[in-house]
Formats: structure tokens, C-alpha cells, sequence
């Protein structure tokens, strides 16, 4: 099992060509230092004494795996069981991001579209948008609650008469 990641190399290869004088110049390298900067490392966060040794290594990599699949199978079901199924899920994502740097990438990638669909959602345009189908929405509801009570009256299931 295999925990490192090209993107490890990528930073330290930009690290290494960033210029040691006081001016900075522009280039390729400088997103790559500002994402280096803004996410932590790939790889495994396992304890010193634990990677030291591989075979106890590939243990804990299994009992991580075995942990968060627990926690990701709890989260599917609570999609139809009553539950915060998609928290559990990003929760045992987590769990599995510790030691795996595939699940690292796609954390990472999903805390950019939460927070890319977070800035969509702050846009004056957009936020009248939702605000005027939130609005209809609700006018249809209320039209169509009025309809029922207007045609069945207000019964409630309890004291129907058979």
C-alpha cells in the first residue's frame, strides 16, 4: 500500500526552485506554494514508532480502513434510516483521510465545492433568485392547503367516521 502522492513532490520541487534573493518573481510555482501553505501534507498521519515498523504499519492502515468503512456503512444507511447520513459519511471519509491520500484528494476536493457552491450561494443575484422560488414554492403550497381544506374541511385522521 503505497501512501505517498506526485502532488508531495510537485510542492517540494517548487519549494526547492522558489528564489532565495528578496525579490519574488511571478510563475508556475506560486499557486502550488499557496495551496502547500493553505492544506496540510498528503500521506499517512500515523505515529513515528507505528511507520517505523511495516508490518505494524500495514495493520493500522487496515484497522483505519476497517474503522471508517464501519463509519461509512453506518452513514449510508442513515441515507434511508432515520440519521445524518451524509455527516457520518464525510466522518468516516475523515477517518480514512488520516492514513489514505486517496481520500485525502477527495476531501480536499470536496471542501472546494462546498466552499465554491458557499460563495455562489452569497451572489445578490442568486440569493434574490432562491428567495423568489422559495417564495413561489411557498405560494403553492398554500394554495394547494387551501384547495384540501376548502374541498375536505379541516379532519383530522383520528376522527374520521367510518
Amino acid at each position: 500500500m503505497n501512501a505517498q502522492s506526485d502532488e508531495r513532490d510537485e510542492v517540494a520541487a517548487a519549494t526547492a526552485a522558489r528564489p532565495t534573493t528578496g525579490d519574488v518573481t511571478e510563475g508556475a510555482a506560486q499557486p502550488v506554494l499557496e495551496a502547500a501553505k493553505e492544506e496540510p501534507a498528503l500521506g499517512s498521519r500515523a505515529p513515528h514508532f507505528i511507520k517505523r515498523s511495516r508490518p505494524l504499519h500495514v495493520s493500522w492502515q487496515v484497522g483505519v480502513f476497517v474503522v471508517g468503512l464501519a463509519v461509512v456503512a453506518a452513514g449510508v444507511s442513515m441515507l434511508v434510516l432515520p440519521g445524518p447520513g451524509w455527516v457520518v459519511i464525510f466522518g468516516g471519509m475523515a477517518i480514512w483521510a488520516t492514513e489514505f491520500v486517496w481520500a485525502q484528494l477527495v476531501l480536499r476536493w470536496t471542501k472546494r465545492k462546498v466552499t465554491e457552491a458557499a460563495q455562489r450561494a452569497l451572489d445578490p443575484k442568486v440569493r434574490r433568485r432562491n428567495i423568489i422560488l422559495t417564495t413561489i414554492g411557498l405560494v403553492i403550497i398554500a394554495v394547494l392547503c387551501g384547495v384540501y381544506l376548502w374541498k375536505f374541511g379541516l379532519v383530522m385522521p383520528w376522527k374520521i367516521d367510518q
